[in-house]
């Protein structure tokens, strides 16, 4: 593995999709010079405790602790918890791992007495000993709102309960309008950034809410990096997760230059699945081209640096500014 340049980069990140390129970042870069930005719309209160999905799989996954054969929760778990719930007749549809169980009530704790969500999540991941700073997209309760055929749903009762069955009409993000960029977040992108890149992450229901927050799109945009997106689609369909389904349902096309479409006021580069190739016409944006589908530690460096060197190309074509 060859580190790459020590510049530093953010990564706006939702769920597993996120993490794979977070961790391939985190591996090709200098340590410390990563942020993560993590979708926290997914986040609910359950059983009386703070949940937190996206933020707690940036961390598992970072830290080698991620259970890869589930996509979610921690590598070693037992599920004595859940079993002992469920014998009792309480709600088991989310799953909280005997591990995992310790992460969601020390953050409730913690959270109950006062400290931000920015600081408790900086903790546990000097904890594990992470190069990578990863921060909440604000320290706000903002919450995702689906609207389907089924009527309006919380995220997790969408997404996990009903498994995205119901078809979405449209989704909002309650508390967003109030809600402020964190000051870990404002640090992060007013620093000399190499590149900001947006995951692979679903566009509407993870890097959505976080450029719903206000006065985020302008701090992206005013840093002068590029923003490079990478596609969640390829070959028409979504490696994981709803998103080809979602653009079906609000009638658009399931491909890459839909997802280039959904960023157009904001990216200045798109990379681009090798299988898709063909559709480079129809994306009016600098591009790389690759294998984007992260299956190894391998593939998950090679779509890092791709994404990195497409910045670069950028950067050296138009100057130090973009936008």
């Amino acid at each position: 593995m060859t580190k790459l340049k020590e510049n530093k980069v953010v990564c706006l990140s939702g769920g597993v999709g996120g993490a794979k390129l977070l961790l391939g970042l985190q591996r090709v870069i200098t340590p410390g010079a990563l942020t993560a930005i993590v979708n926290t719309g997914d986040d609910f209160d359950h059983l009386g405790l703070r949940i937190c999905p996206d933020l707690d799989t940036a961390l598992y996954t970072l830290a080698g602790l991620a259970n890869a054969e589930l996509g979610w929760g921690r590598h070693d778990e037992t599920w004595n918890f859940m079993k002992t719930l469920e014998a009792l007749g309480g709600e088991t549809w989310f799953r909280l791992g005997d591990r995992d169980l310790a992460l969601h009530i020390q953050r409730t704790q913690q959270l109950h007495i006062g400290q931000s969500l920015e600081a408790f999540t900086g903790d546990v991941a000097e904890h594990l000993q992470l190069p990578t700073t990863i921060l909440p997209m604000t320290n706000e309760a903002v919450r995702t709102k689906i609207v389907t055929d089924a009527g309006e749903l919380d995220f997790q009762d969408y997404f996990v309960r009903l498994h995205c069955k119901p078809i979405l009409q449209s989704c909002y993000f309650t508390g967003s309008e109030s809600a402020r960029v964190t000051a870990g977040v404002i640090a992060a992108l007013q620093q000399n950034l190499r590149a900001i890149l947006i995951a692979p992450s679903n566009p509407y229901l993870s890097i959505d809410p976080i450029l719903s927050i206000p006065n985020m799109r302008e701090l992206l945009r005013a840093n002068g990096a590029p923003i490079i997106a990478v596609t969640p689609i390829i070959g028409g369909d979504a490696v994981k997760g709803p998103t080809a389904k979602i653009l079906r349902e609000l009638n658009k096309e399931v491909s890459p230059a839909a997802i280039a479409m959904h960023y157009s006021d904001l990216i200045d580069g798109f990379v681009l699945d090798e299988r898709d190739a063909e559709l480079a016409d129809k994306i009016d944006l600098p591009l790389a081209t690759t294998n984007t589908l992260m299956r190894t530690l391998e593939d998950r460096e090679r779509v890092a640096k791709v994404a990195l060197d497409l910045a670069d190309r950028i950067t050296s074509k138009c100057g130090n500014v973009i936008g």
